[in-house]
């Protein structure tokens, strides 16, 4: 395909369906690659797309050396020469969002491309891991938003993966395998969104350009560049990361510096080779035919530096290639595959991520750039009464933590254009909750009401604890604005309490009481909350929603279902929490011993409920 001339290429690619693409062999993909020989234009400016109203509107791609190109936006011509290297570019003066289809026309010395049915309005980037990535055909009442989803002015782009060492600067088109899903994906075209087109696209992002779309009546574009399994890391220009002081980063880099040093592409092949022998061996063994497709590996595997998690990897594959178009902002989800290196990973997470949104803002070319934050989803076993400081002793709480603690610095240092929400209680059983649209929701929540006008309408800040008192066996909380529970018959749920021993508890949970009414009835302070726990007679700290699947029900209050963000007061490492003492000082817990001293915590909270239990009902008894 990479020989065929440009305007064949495009009607080729045009008649191959997703359907026909579900049915083609892993190997046959189909395929526009990202750069041709002579006059092409850069993928993102494609028939159906949108451009970024307001804003400046950059046109680039590339021709022969010195070739002198034409682009005519609607009405407007720009002309200008190819450099020495084959690129050109133009730039239009903004434009105001724009309903009526328009055309762009790209002429040479020999050749003519044409785009058509361009729209002028808002285009935002989808990122993130798998969780942002998971398809509407996927999700709770998915197939229903599907069958009603043809809306001709909102539009859709889905870049495939890729990676590199190097900063790339297009992407290609094409049917896109999925070893997670089995079958090829069509990535790299803008598309009208239909049913056809959004079943394969992210259910957040489209749930949340179908909420920006019917609010603000004006055409969305999105360019979905999630992918499954990634890091913060990834997604971070190393450039960026090299140049960080923090301690857990360099060790990051220094880590994988180390693999990629370690690496023999000899021995690699020797391993598989060994392996292939030893698979052909029990075959025999067993009596069995060798299968045809099972050959002596003859290749070594990519190296580390080659890994889709090696530091700035997707960056320069799927963020750099459409840098320098203008957008109204990103949303992002991430952070499973951060969970996996303890306190030591989730500091590095805290250092990153705000570097990471300050690229992303660099690239795009606005340092104010809006970025939503969604914050880790739910995974494992559900946090229980019976088992909840166990499950306390989790990596996950640390990243949701230092999402939410990158949202607040920024905030509160004048940034007005962060957004964040939780996801935590979108719960279901496995680490992909089919609860997504909502999720999607929560954050168009933020944008319509910080972006498009409807500040007195929509709320969608959470609760921000502003100050926290310890007074004997209790902590006070106080918020810059009301909350309770869920309003589903529980009591308020989700914080927990620790001493200096750094055992938490779950704790109690009450409205501050400030006096009595005329009629002898408690007076609480809806911005207040009091926490206590029998188990701990002098706290110091508290968390909240402190586990991978937390037991945590406290919102914002106005009939809203903003939940509280998941923090913490104290700075105690994973590794250290609870505080184990052994007669030799010099002794570190290993997980196995700090496991140990949970379950143990649990059983003592459980022992002591039940003497109380006892005791009231002796009490009652009598």
């Amino acid at each position: 395909m990479k020989n065929i001339p440009i305007l064949f290429s495009l009607i080729s690619f045009s008649v191959i369906t997703s359907s026909h693409a579900q049915k083609m062999s892993r190997a046959d993909v189909v395929e526009f690659p990202a750069h041709q020989n002579g006059l092409h234009i850069h993928h993102l400016f494609q028939s159906n797309m949108v451009l970024q109203r307001d804003q400046p509107i950059a046109i680039w791609g590339w021709a022969s050396a010195n070739e002198t190109v034409t682009v005519t936006l609607d009405d407007a011509d720009q002309k200008t020469s190819a450099s020495k290297d084959g690129s050109w570019k133009v730039t239009f003066p903004a434009r105001p969002a724009n309903t009526k289809p328009i055309e762009i026309k790209i002429q040479g010395k020999t050749k003519i491309l044409t785009l058509n049915n361009i729209l002028i309005g808002d285009v935002w980037i989808l990122a993130g891991q798998s969780n942002m990535e998971f398809e509407l055909s996927k999700v709770e009442n998915g197939k229903l938003e599907i069958v009603s989803s043809n809306y001709p002015e909102i539009r859709i782009l889905s870049l495939p993966h890729d990676e590199g060492t190097k900063a790339k600067q297009n992407f290609a088109r094409l049917h896109q395998w999925s070893d997670w899903s089995s079958r090829h994906f069509r990535k790299g075209d803008w598309d009208v969104c239909t049913p056809e087109i959004t079943k394969e696209l992210s259910a957040i992002g489209y749930t949340f350009a179908r909420r920006i779309h019917m609010a603000s009546r004006i055409p969305i574009g999105v360019i979905d560049t999630s992918r499954g399994g990634t890091t913060v890391e990834t997604w971070t220009p190393k450039s960026v990361l090299n140049s960080m002081k923090s301690a857990p980063v360099k060790n990051l880099l220094a880590t994988w510096d180390q693999k990629v040093a370690d690496y023999d592409p000899k021995a690699d092949i020797a391993i598989q080779v060994k392996r292939y022998e030893s698979k052909v061996a029990k075959l025999k063994k067993q009596g069995k035919d060798i299968p045809s497709n099972m050959k002596k590996p003859t290749k070594a595997r990519p190296g580390p530096d080659k890994n889709h998690n090696y530091p700035g990897s997707c960056y320069n594959g799927m963020i750099a290639p459409i840098a320098g178009i203008r957008v109204k902002g990103a949303i992002f989800h991430q952070g499973f595959n951060n969970c996996f290196s303890g306190t030591e990973g989730a500091k590095m997470y805290d250092d990153v991520f705000p570097e990471m949104i300050k690229a992303w803002r660099k690239a795009f070319q606005d340092p104010e750039m809006p970025f939503g934050i969604l914050s880790l989803c739910t995974a494992g076993t559900a946090q229980t009464s019976e088992n909840y400081t166990q499950l306390m002793h989790d990596t996950g709480a640390y990243i949701r933590a230092a999402q939410y603690e990158t949202f607040l610095e920024l905030l509160n240092a004048g940034d007005e254009n962060i957004g964040f929400t939780s996801t935590y209680d979108l719960r279901r059983r496995w680490y992909h909750p089919q609860l997504k649209m909502p999720a999607g929701e929560r954050i168009a929540r933020w944008a319509l009401a910080t972006e498009y006008g409807f500040s007195k309408d929509l709320h969608w800040k959470p609760a921000t604890i502003k100050e926290m008192k310890t007074q004997g066996d209790r902590i006070i909380l106080t918020f810059d604005q009301t909350v309770s529970n869920v309003d589903n018959g529980h009591v308020m749920e989700g914080f927990a309490i620790a001493g200096d021993d750094r055992k938490f508890h779950p704790a109690t949970i009450t409205h501050l009481v400030t006096g009595k009414d005329n009629r002898k009835r408690d007076i609480k302070d809806q911005k207040s909350l009091v926490l206590t726990s029998p188990m701990v007679s002098q706290p110091k700290h508290y968390r909240y929603a402190w586990a991978r699947n937390p037991m945590a029900n406290i919102q914002n209050t106005r009939n809203s279902d903003i939940p509280l963000a998941t923090q913490r007061s104290d700075d105690w490492d994973l590794e250290e929490t609870p505080l184990i003492k052994f007669e030799d000082a010099d002794k570190v817990p290993s997980k196995r011993d700090i496991q140990k001293a949970l379950k143990a915590e649990d059983l003592r909270r459980h022992i002591q409920q039940a003497k109380a239990l006892l005791k009231e009902h002796d009490h009652t008894k009598n």
